[in-house]
């Protein structure tokens, strides 16, 4: 059984904040095929997904990686499923590309006696890839699974989720733990780092120190002075400067014990060793961000020409659910600034929260949005380093439920993901690689899946230079465990 909570927030108003100019409207995407799903938003819309004991093993034998052949949005990509070391019951799947080629792949899932288990997996990705296309191949092999923590107090949250980050030999890691309040949402952020693949972590380190029984979650890393993956944004190739310093942004609920207080944007240097005797063990200050965000969104990350840029989902005056981002320059942080003004006006948290990549100083966005009711997906490009955005280009084929991913391009485009709602029920995820120029392919399926929150965040990461890899939690029933496939990167059309 899931259980689902919802918590009504006060709704305290401010004067709005800078904008950047408008970009013009999108031209290039064809009218939806039919009106798209509306469902109720309420104030925040969170929900506690209950692993473990409330959701059994799953039946995941089958090699496929979900039919979607009966999509005409565009021919499925084929997929080639590796059974990945994640237990029956496991979800939350979290995926980091590194130099060498392969993925480390985080995730949730029951502890033994109780409680849960944060755990990792390195992929090594094998051969070249295939080239016969068929489901069920397989490219390489997951390592033993390694164990990042383990508790009976963690919040597992089948939005707000733990992540692994990969910087040279350096992994780093987050949870969620929950606080000694009484509060549903009485939890904070937690984070570790090993220097041994995995094998041992340092002890658990708190990025806030303010004590309150709030929110604290929604979790960004990166490493400040190299180039850092954010998430869907792998660099691959490029391991970034030794002793680069380590950050975490993150969701900070402090300013909400008071009645309509807002939600707040915070950040942090780790207190994370550097290498090559560069030794930067002292924290730095908590820094505010923004002082007032969307409560429940996905956060990311990404290092553009040495410039951290953070993206995130605003709350605005009147209730504008602008996404924004704020960039680390030698001064501080810049004042946040929207991607692209969308003009939706939503009394509540939409808990669908922007992904970001970077490659070569270009950074691309993918958010969902929803102005006047109609849900829809869009990619936006900055050319220089996150300081301005072009235009917005919808993506979707008329039935987005969000949950986006990214990752960007040799050749300056993006590969966007997003689940989208079928006409005849349940949930596929989609895909698009995009220029930004707005040329972009057809949508193309990847697996099958569900909009319900047990299905969680499609995750995907490049896997060296040619290849795709994404990770899913599968939903039958009340049966989820985590999966994952392999993509060539040729199968998607060119854009045009």
């Amino acid at each position: 059984m899931t259980i689902y909570l919802v918590w009504p927030v006060q709704v305290p108003q401010r004067p709005s904040k800078r904008r950047a100019t408008p970009v013009r409207p999108l031209s290039k995407f064809p009218a939806a095929r039919s009106p798209v799903a509306r469902r109720p938003l309420v104030r925040c819309m969170l929900g506690v997904a209950a692993l473990g004991t409330a959701v059994a093993a799953s039946a995941c034998a089958d090699s496929r990686a979900g039919d979607t052949s009966d999509l005409s949005d565009g021919a499925p990509i084929p997929a080639r499923e590796t059974a990945t070391p994640a237990a029956p019951g496991s979800g939350q799947p979290f995926l980091a590309s590194e130099a060498a080629g392969g993925v480390w792949m985080s995730w949730t899932e029951p502890a033994p006696g109780g409680g849960h288990r944060i755990a990792a997996a390195h992929f090594d990705g094998g051969g070249e890839g295939g080239s016969d296309g068929g489901v069920g191949r397989t490219d390489g092999r997951w390592g033993t699974p390694v164990t990042i923590a383990q508790g009976r107090d963690f919040f597992v949250n089948w939005a707000d989720f733990p992540s692994i980050h990969v910087f040279g030999e350096l992994l780093v890691a987050h949870w969620l733990q929950r606080g000694g309040g009484e509060g549903t949402y009485d939890y904070g952020v937690r984070l570790a780092w090993s220097r041994d693949e995995g094998a041992t972590w340092s002890e658990p380190w708190t990025p806030h120190e303010d004590g309150t029984p709030t929110e604290h979650g929604f979790v960004s890393v990166f490493q400040a002075g190299g180039r850092a993956r954010g998430l869907g944004a792998p660099q691959t190739g490029d391991r970034g400067p030794a002793g680069g310093q380590v950050w975490a942004a993150w969701l900070d609920g402090r300013a909400m014990v008071a009645p309509g207080g807002p939600m707040s944007l915070r950040a942090r240097a780790l207190p994370v060793p550097g290498e090559a005797g560069l030794d930067k063990t002292r924290p730095g200050p908590e820094e505010t961000l923004d002082d007032r965000i969307c409560e429940c969104c996905q956060t990311d990350a990404v290092v553009a020409g040495g410039v951290p840029v953070v993206a995130f989902r605003d709350r605005g005056e009147g209730e504008l659910r602008n996404v924004h981002v704020v960039r680390r320059l030698p001064g501080g942080w810049t004042e946040s600034v929207p991607v692209h003004d969308d003009g939706w006006i939503v009394g509540g948290c939409p808990v669908n929260g922007p992904a970001m990549a970077e490659r070569d100083g270009r950074v691309a966005v993918a958010w969902f949005t929803a102005p006047d009711g109609e849900a829809r997906v869009n990619v936006a490009f900055s050319r220089d380093g996150g300081v301005a955005f072009g235009p917005a280009f919808r993506i979707d084929a008329g039935r987005a439920a969000g949950r986006v991913d990214v990752v960007a391009l040799d050749d300056g485009s993006a590969l966007a993901t997003w689940l989208e709602r079928e006409e005849a029920g349940g949930a596929v995820v989609l895909s698009r690689r995009v220029t930004p120029d707005g040329a972009m392919g057809p949508p193309r399926a990847l697996v099958a899946s569900t909009d319900d929150r047990a299905s969680g965040f499609p995750r995907i990461a490049r896997l060296g230079t040619d290849r795709l890899v994404m990770a899913w939690t599968a939903v039958a029933g009340d049966q989820s465990r985590v999966r994952a496939a392999v993509f060539d990167m040729d199968a998607w059309d060119a854009p045009r």
